[in-house]
């Protein structure tokens, strides 16, 4: 399928199931996953250099995964942070009805998908993992960062990956810009054409 399809909300063609199995948090898992969505036959590489190169959430607080696909990086965050509530959004119906169903199948009650609408406004995240959909275009892309990273919680970390040949050198910058000076935008590391970015908020002083 056309990459532009998976990030549209009712991807054309039938909603078939199919079984998937990979490797999460150092386990074979079996998943499932479908047509029209974002990498349906796996981990894509991006992804996988996320899960490789980060340190573990936050333990037991409000974790994020921005457009979370059939479920890889949530499902991770929620099988190291058990005692966490992991909010994964999407905008395209399949990923959420997947990703539910996956971390059903994995008996991971803290794990809720829905729509980026479907998030409280009011809720603050101590860690956001990320493989953001560079593909929607630069100023799509651009608003749903600023959607989202400013809801990181004091001391809360944002992890990236962005692959250097679609902009990762020009996202820091835009970044780092963009936010204000309560964030914090490095480059953590470097790995098989990826770069890994993380946008930290500063912990308030106590008054």
């Amino acid at each position: 399928m056309e990459s532009a399809h998976y990030f549209s909300a009712t991807p054309a063609g039938p909603f078939t199931r199919k079984p998937l199995t990979v490797e999460l948090a150092g386990q074979t898992r079996k998943l499932q996953t479908s047509t029209g969505i974002f990498s349906p036959d796996g981990i894509d590489k991006g992804t996988a250099v996320l899960l490789a190169e980060v340190p573990p959430p936050h333990p037991a607080g409000n974790l994020l995964d921005i457009g979370c696909g059939w479920g890889p990086v949530a499902l991770t965050m929620a099988l190291l942070a058990p005692e966490s509530k992991v909010y994964a959004v999407d905008v395209n119906e399949r990923c959420i009805a997947l990703t539910n169903e996956n971390a059903a199948s994995l008996g991971l009650s803290n794990v809720v998908a829905g729509t980026p609408e479907s998030v409280d406004p009011e809720v603050r995240f101590d860690t956001i993992w990320s493989n953001p959909p560079i593909r929607i275009g630069k100023d799509q892309l651009h608003a749903l960062l600023k959607l989202w990273l400013p809801r990181l919680a004091d001391g809360g970390t944002a992890w990236l990956v962005v692959q250097k040949n679609l902009g990762s050198d020009s996202l820091q910058r835009w970044l780092a810009a963009e936010l204000d000076e309560s964030f914090t935008v490095s480059r953590a590391s470097t790995s098989k054409s990826f770069r890994i970015l993380t946008v930290r908020k500063e912990s308030r002083s106590p008054q």
